[in-house]
């Protein structure tokens, strides 16, 4: 959709409205940094001063996050998503672990309900694509590609607000999945997520469930043991 010009009025709340429906829409998405001000400034047709009042309205409310001397970028998709980032950061491990295995369980369950051809392509490719990253040295490529394949499951479950719940909860995931990765010396080895891709491919809310199950119960028995 990309920006336009705004009329007179109320600038700064149309301008918040556009850089809001770009993030939401993932035309800005999480982790990306948006236009230098001197292009929004052309793009939507108002002065420096609107501009930097819509930013820092956006930063106020956690969906962007200045950088020094790099910019600004997106934090969160949704109001929601960025409360959600800010509480999580004062959480355990543990805690966020318990939060992902009453979502996740459940949610396995229902991508294997409502699963679309498409989204089992998806699944199947980001369940490779975290068995590849299992062989990679950097463990931070690791990381993103295992919240990646957690992230395909979810979007199979086709509910919008789950979507959106697990995703401002990705932070407090990534942060999670990496803690584990480093009390795990062989991730490969971590049950449970090839047969969940499959169970979902096959329909068996049941076995996908159960496959679920194999991995947070791997992953709480890794956290328990932390010192």
């Amino acid at each position: 959709m990309g920006l336009t010009a705004v009329r007179a009025g109320r600038l700064c709340d149309e301008v918040m409205a556009q850089m809001e429906s770009l993030i939401a829409d993932g035309e800005w998405p999480v982790g990306a940094k948006i236009p230098p001000e001197p292009e929004l400034v052309a793009a939507l047709g108002v002065g420096r001063n609107t501009v930097r009042e819509a930013v820092r309205a956006l930063e106020h409310a956690g969906l962007l996050e200045p950088r020094r001397g790099d910019g600004t970028y997106v934090r969160a998709s949704s109001d929601l998503g960025a409360a959600l980032l800010r509480r999580a950061r004062r959480t355990t491990s543990g805690h966020v672990l318990a939060v992902r295995a009453s979502l996740e369980r459940d949610a396995a369950a229902a991508a294997a309900a409502h699963r679309t051809a498409a989204d089992v392509v998806a699944i199947r490719a980001a369940a490779a694509a975290r068995r590849a990253a299992c062989l990679v040295t950097d463990r931070a490529v690791f990381v993103e590609a295992d919240v990646a394949f957690h992230r395909a499951v979810i979007a199979a479950t086709g509910n919008p607000v789950l979507i959106d719940l697990y995703a401002g909860l990705t932070e407090a995931l990534q942060r999670s999945v990496t803690e584990i990765d480093e009390h795990d010396d062989d991730p490969a080895a971590f049950p449970g997520h090839d047969e969940l891709a499959e169970a979902i491919a096959a329909a068996d809310p049941d076995a996908a469930r159960a496959a679920a199950g194999r991995y947070l119960d791997a992953a709480r028995t890794i956290v328990e043991r932390e010192p």
